[in-house]
């Protein structure tokens, strides 16, 4: 079932990505040659005045096809032919969208929560050192932690452990004003939790009452997080923290969705777990998708920015023929980047 589930959650956000440019391409007045849901042989499409509407067999992207887009022309809809802002935003619709889709995920997630978990300090761990330090203080909200900004209670974990001297530049929020913590020192200590032995930092932390604006906010706080863990990632990935082996590709993303929901102890949980998953997902897309790198959107945008510096310099336009050649060679680098990933997933299913 949550295999299907899984199927289903990618061709949405497929859906309304490419829903985000189709909208906005109309509403700018772009003309629409195709807008399909898929990639490969055409398996139905219908044409409804200009743009012919299709679903294709590989259940893997989609495009929404512009006039001029990759070759020129001289209509006056055309999208090169429309002003760089307005090609700006069709171009950054799809991932705004699915952007969006994570965020009202999460709402619905955390609408009717009697309370949300928070970096506030409510005690200290008995024998915990920090207790006696001239830093922390209960009631104290942790706000930064080397520079990081602090959104949610599960943060203080992850900032804490990327860096191995224990030494943090830390910034709290104490009776509404930002207090800073310069080398302060927090070392995880040995604790007795429940009869058994842990290292923890010693802290207590609390929560702060429910209720539609702070479901609003912690929402939002969230789809923060989980854009910067995208970006977090990626600088893992650069500095060579984390291996390309690590990485997942559609098929071991569905094989995490169905393990996430099969452990869930009932199918409510299962079914919560994998909305969790998938508000991540989204925002993961639409974080990724909205790099400079060419085929994305984000490599459109950043062309288009130089494009248009360069007209204002020059007078004169780069040929579209390059950005073209550009974009397919990134779209050849990407589909084989993704084959690899992909072949690696499968492998990992037999072995």
């Amino acid at each position: 079932m949550y295999i299907l589930i899984a199927i289903l959650m990618f061709g949405f956000l497929i859906f309304i990505h490419e829903l985000g440019h189709f909208v906005s391409a109309k509403l700018l007045d772009v003309q629409v040659n195709e807008f399909a849901i898929c990639m490969g042989p055409v398996l139905w499409q219908k044409k409804k005045g200009e743009t012919t509407y299709s679903l294709r067999a590989i259940p893997v992207g989609g495009f929404c096809a512009m006039e001029g887009e990759d070759e020129e022309s001289d209509n006056p809809r055309a999208f090169p032919q429309k002003s760089w802002w307005r090609r700006l935003i069709i171009l950054a619709a799809g991932s705004f969208m699915n952007y969006l889709a994570g965020f009202l995920a999460i709402v619905l997630l955390y609408t009717g929560a009697n309370s949300y978990s928070a970096p506030i300090i409510t005690d200290f761990f008995e024998g915990c050192p920090l207790e006696a330090s001239d830093g922390l203080q209960v009631g104290d909200e942790l706000y930064k932690i080397d520079g990081r900004r602090v959104y949610l209670y599960s943060d203080v974990g992850t900032l804490l452990s990327r860096n191995k001297t224990g030494v943090y530049d830390v910034v709290v929020k104490r009776n509404g004003e930002l207090v800073e913590l310069p080398d302060f020192s927090m070392k995880p200590q040995l604790y007795d939790v429940d009869g058994v032995q842990e290292y923890k930092y010693g802290l207590y932390f609390g929560s702060v009452p429910g209720g539609f604006g702070t479901c609003l906010k912690y929402s939002w706080y969230t789809s923060l997080d989980f854009a910067r863990m995208v970006w977090m990632s990626l600088q893992d990935l650069l500095s060579g923290l984390v291996s390309v082996n690590e990485m997942s590709g559609p098929v071991g993303i569905v094989s995490t969705i169905s393990e996430v929901g099969n452990q869930a102890q009932t199918v409510r949980d299962g079914l919560e777990s994998v909305a969790y998953l998938g508000a991540f997902i989204a925002i993961n897309l639409a974080v990724m998708n909205m790099l400079p790198l060419p085929a994305l959107d984000g490599g459109r945008i950043f062309l288009l920015l130089v494009n248009t510096l360069f007209t204002a310099v020059t007078k004169k336009k780069i040929p579209a023929k390059y950005e073209a050649f550009i974009h397919a060679a990134g779209m050849v680098l990407l589909l084989s980047f993704m084959a690899f990933v992909t072949f690696k997933d499968i492998w990992k299913l037999f072995t």
